[in-house]
């Protein structure tokens, strides 16, 4: 098959994926839900090709089917244990889908949650709350005006996010000043999601207006040709 084959079962399977996605304006139908199951499909198995290929063969290579060459013997069998344990905790979670052997499965998933949030934890902190920290105070060195709007932005979205609270008279309510301040930071958050919206709304007709065209072309170059 020549790559010019390639490109026109593609080009065809692209057009009638795209059609049956455009079916769904007229309501939630069978043709819709199919071009929903090939995407998950196709996601999902791109995705275990990936973690196969580019996770799994290289870390068991580096480990558990390293070559000793040069290397001590006691060096080599901490290397294949580091090497067995997350295989180790991904049979745990295996046991998941068994009534009786769920419990056990549970310290696979209580490992993977707490190196996850723990991950997650320290990129926000590196990728986010610092350099924007670092961001804010360069801006109110720059220009003052600029500079506060960001101090304020920053500290009202936090204090809008916390849930310190006192009890007066039977109600629980959260401090008077921190619920000024929660107001400002509402306010931000509102303008920093409708931003986000109105960006994702330009990228998606960006993205329609795309595949529109793309397809007509390809249309359009079949009927000529």
């Amino acid at each position: 098959m020549t790559p010019a084959d390639l490109d026109l079962i593609a080009g065809w399977a692209s057009l009638v994926l795209t059609l049956l996605v455009f079916s769904y304006l007229l309501g939630d139908n069978y043709l819709y839900r199919i071009a929903i199951h090939i995407l998950v499909g196709a996601a999902a198995g791109y995705a275990l090709i990936v973690a196969v290929e580019s996770v799994l063969v290289p870390w068991m290579n580096t480990t558990i089917l390293a070559e000793q060459g040069d290397r001590d013997t006691a060096l080599m069998t901490a290397l294949r244990v580091l090497g067995a344990v997350p295989l180790l905790f991904g049979a745990l979670l295996l046991l998941k889908a068994s009534p009786r052997l769920g419990p056990v499965g549970n310290l696979g998933l209580a490992f993977l949650v707490g190196v996850g949030t723990a991950v997650a934890i320290t990129g926000a902190a590196t990728g986010t709350i610092i350099p924007l920290a670092r961001e804010a105070g360069e801006a109110v060195g720059d220009d003052a005006v600029d500079g506060i709007v960001i101090l304020v932005g920053v500290i009202t979205t936090l204090i809008f996010f916390q849930y310190i609270a006192i009890e007066r008279q039977g109600t629980i309510r959260r401090p008077r000043a921190f619920r000024a301040l929660s107001a400002i930071g509402q306010g931000f958050v509102m303008i920093a999601l409708g931003a986000l919206y109105a960006g994702a709304i330009l990228t998606s007709l960006a993205i329609f207006s795309d595949v529109v065209r793309e397809q007509l072309q390809f249309v359009l170059d079949k009927m000529g040709g």
